[in-house]
Order: structure tokens, then sequence, then C-alpha cells
């Protein structure tokens, strides 16, 4: 069986669009992220990316809405707790597909 493939392993990335799909799970109070260990986990990842000229594009999901969106389970705070951890913007498409994903991912430097 084949080792599997690590970040060493991917060939030029530069200015092409890499779909990371992280765990970004974390405790949310009040709007605000109040543990940001699975950010700082992620953040190498993103960094070598990024640093290879990769635009990164994270997928995630938080909570379990039942019945369809629901503001509680946005991401956009998370989003905010990342940029915090990254130390650079990060953009947040409050959808996934569509133009407004579209237009998130078009935008991204």
């Amino acid at each position: 069986m084949a080792a599997f493939k690590t970040l060493d392993d991917i060939g030029n990335i530069s200015g092409k669009r890499v779909l990371v799909r992280v765990d970004l799970n974390v405790p949310v109070t009040e709007g605000k992220v109040t543990d940001t260990t699975r950010i700082e986990r992620i953040a190498p990842t993103i960094a070598e990316l990024s640093g290879k000229g990769a635009k990164v594009i994270l997928l995630a999901h938080f909570g379990r809405p039942k019945d369809g969106p629901s503001p509680e389970f946005s991401l956009e705070p998370i989003a905010k707790a990342t940029a915090d951890v990254l130390g650079r913007p990060v953009g947040f498409a409050s959808d996934c597909v569509g133009d407004t994903a579209g237009s998130a991912v078009a935008a991204m430097n």
C-alpha cells in the first residue's frame, strides 16, 4: 500500500485554487470564538499552501441546523477568528454555491 501524500508531494500550485476541508467546530459564545485551538492547528497548512502561491479556500460547516441556514450557525465569527490567528485578511462567503461563493473566490488575491 502506498504511503499517503503530503504537501511536499504537491507540484506547482502557484496561482491555483486549493480547497481544504477543515473542522472548525469551535466554541462560540455571544458571537465570539472562545477557543481557537482548532484554528491554530490548521494555520500551518494554510500558511504553507499560501506560501506556495495557492489561493486557499476553506470548506467547513458549523453545528447542525435543523431547518436550513440559521444565523447562530454562521461561520462568519469563525472567519474573523481565523483572520486573527493567521494575521491576515480572510474572506467569507455566506453560501458555498452560486454567485455568492463564485464572487468570493474570484475576489481572492
